[in-house]
């Protein structure tokens, strides 16, 4: 285990420099005293590691000095190799850099660990798009990506969903987010945290001005709660429906982020078994949104409000009226 935590030691300084002991401590669950004892042993087996006193101060190694060893592990080199789908990487114009690194990671693997890794990378292949969800429109991440890093503030003309004209903010960027194939920007907009998907960006230009974070907020934890605020948001009208049996597995898969809870099983008819229809609850935003269901035909009944019921009548009657149309080409 000290072998190992050596390693890592040695590892964290050639990548970042500089590093407090309280942080090394911190990373690798020690005290700041054993931290100590381990650079102690590594000076002792020859590498030139130094600390440096004072409220500034940290461990180093001394300038110039490189070590070749990856220090991966079987399943930490197969690890690599599962990466996402190319098309994140070549959105950002990385997927040639990525292609090289893998290679090099490759070449400095122990002999032992080379068979698995390459195993791995052509039997294990990780998609993010979700079917069926169209061709996403071309979208200028590396853009994005170049200001997010230049620590700047960014001018957005951005088109809200909805709406035909864009509206132009000036936000403070944290970074850049893909899920399911969308990408999102994460930014503070009058100090406050919004996304931004990127592929209703106009046009975004870069500010003469620094970028105001505030303190201690990270891109993962503005993330998380945004990611929760949009997924945990209360409808304002739930609509209580009936489900065929037959359609339930796709009803659950388009409905799933609506669902208030698990469709339950309606008490059977004397004679079925199970029963051929189970009840459901949706919160949604409004009774317009029923129009939905019409797709699933007389495998899906709504049942509550009066109101949703309505709504299917209308646009189901005007369907009739369109397709029963006598002549109509």
């Amino acid at each position: 285990m000290k072998s190992h935590r050596l390693l890592s030691i040695l590892l964290l300084l050639q990548t970042r420099g500089l590093v407090p002991a309280t942080e090394l401590a911190e990373r690798l669950e020690v005290s700041v005293r054993t931290i100590y004892r381990d650079i102690e042993a590594l000076s002792a087996s020859g590498v030139p590691v130094y600390a440096e006193r004072g409220r500034h101060g940290g461990i180093a190694l001394l300038p110039g000095f490189r070590t070749d060893v990856t220090g991966l592990t079987a399943d930490e080199a197969r690890a690599l190799f599962v990466l996402a789908a190319e098309g994140a990487h070549a959105a950002l114009g990385l997927d040639e850099a990525l292609g090289s690194a893998l290679r090099k990671v490759m070449a400095a693997l122990p002999e032992p660990h080379r068979p698995a890794a390459e195993l791995t990378s052509r039997r294990i292949l990780v998609d993010p798009v979700r079917w069926m969800s169209g061709p996403q429109p071309a979208v200028d991440v590396a853009e994005l990506h170049d200001a997010v890093l230049a620590d700047r503030r960014l001018r957005l003309n951005y088109r809200h969903s909805g709406t035909s004209t864009p509206r132009t903010y000036t936000v403070d960027p944290y970074g850049l987010v893909v899920k399911a194939g969308v990408w999102y920007l994460v930014a503070d907009r009058d100090g406050a945290p919004q996304l931004f998907r990127a592929d209703r960006v106009r046009r975004a230009t870069l500010v003469d001005e620094a970028v105001v974070r505030r303190p201690g907020v990270e891109l993962a934890d503005l993330w998380d709660a945004l990611r929760r605020k949009v997924e945990e948001r209360p409808g304002r009208v739930r609509l209580r429906v009936r489900v065929h049996r037959s359609r339930l597995d796709l009803f659950v898969r388009l409905h799933a982020g609506a669902l208030t809870g698990e469709p339950r099983p309606e008490a059977p008819e004397a004679g079925e078994g199970l029963g051929e229809w189970l009840r459901a609850e949706l919160a949604v935003g409004s009774v317009e949104w029923a129009r939905a269901l019409l797709s699933f035909g007389p495998n899906v009944e709504v049942l509550s409000p009066p109101e949703a019921r309505d709504v299917l009548a209308r646009h189901a009657a005007a369907v009739v009226a369109l397709y029963g149309q006598a002549g109509a080409p």
